[in-house]
């Protein structure tokens, strides 16, 4: 089925299930039956109403529909390098003939992505001019340039995150106050951030949703290295205090997971509340691997 009339039928179709099974009996058909190229998907939409459903509750829903879209991807990359290794074939055996410089823009909705991944609003021929307020309407910018950085996400669906979260900060912090524009530089900062992509790229998706993300944290928003290197500090910074107190007691009643040895020191403390068992560290004498449990 590569017909776009029925295709947009099934998407109609999903955005108006009211039942999980409903969904699932429609991304089912779509899983089986359609025949994706890059163009069927942005004239159906199909992309955008199955990758929403990523993040739905019902666990049967969101794992179906991550497939599709893995599926989906593959194979419109397919049909990219498909058409990169024909024209490289035309290039080989006819030059192209000398054509005068073009002036006309490239559409917002299919953008182009720079050799250093630069995408900005101006550059995309987006405008931002969106709320009567020069301070919002350059906020959405900010935010729509942090969200195209390296991005291959269409423009609109770009805009429509970025406007989603400054709506969001907007709301909460009572206006453009100063609370309002520290925020968002806060915002502006972590998706800018080279470190963690997959921040942006969940926010543009919406496995983050756009009003989650508006709310979110500077160490909600962390890669995952990042979270495990804090934790890590965490932990060290704890046992490290543990060692500035009493003297810890030595044992062969625990074997190192890492050397085998029966070496070690341990101590108690109640890390938790009083009800709560109290937490074991222990230290192996032979290698200093460290380890806690309750």
């Amino acid at each position: 089925m590569s017909d776009i009339a029925e295709l947009k039928r099934l998407v109609k179709s999903l955005q108006q299930a009211s039942t999980d099974q409903e969904v699932v009996d429609v991304l089912q058909v779509l899983k089986k039956e359609a025949k994706i190229t890059e163009a069927v998907l942005r004239e159906s939409k199909a992309g955008l109403a199955v990758g929403k459903l990523r993040s739905h509750a019902s666990k049967d829903v969101s794992e179906l529909a991550k497939e599709i879209v893995r599926t989906w991807k593959t194979a419109v990359d397919k049909e990219k390098q498909a058409a990169g290794t024909h024209s490289k074939g035309v290039a080989k055996t006819a030059a192209p003939p000398p054509r005068k410089a073009s002036t006309a823009s490239v559409p917002p909705s299919t953008p182009t992505t720079s050799n250093n991944g630069a995408r900005s609003a101006k550059g995309d021929g987006v405008s931002t001019s969106i709320t009567g307020d020069k301070t919002r309407d350059k906020c959405i910018e900010m935010l729509y340039d942090a969200l195209a950085l390296e991005s291959g996400f269409p423009s609109d669906l770009i805009l429509q995150r970025a406007r989603t979260v400054e709506e969001t900060v907007c709301k909460d912090c009572k206006g453009t106050t100063a609370t309002y524009k520290s925020k968002i530089r806060m915002l502006f900062v972590n998706l800018k951030d080279k470190n963690n992509p997959g921040l942006r790229r969940s926010v543009t998706a919406g496995d983050i949703p756009a009003q989650t993300f508006a709310k979110m944290t500077s160490q909600e928003m962390a890669s995952e290295e990042r979270k495990a290197a804090d934790a890590k500090i965490e932990e060290d910074n704890l046992f490290l205090s543990l060692g500035a107190g009493e003297k810890q007691a030595e044992t062969d009643a625990f074997q190192c997971g890492r050397c085998k040895q029966r070496k070690c020191r341990y101590r108690q403390a109640q890390t938790r509340s009083a009800d709560e068992p109290m937490t074991t560290f222990v230290t192996c004498t032979n290698c200093n691997h460290r380890w806690k449990f309750s």
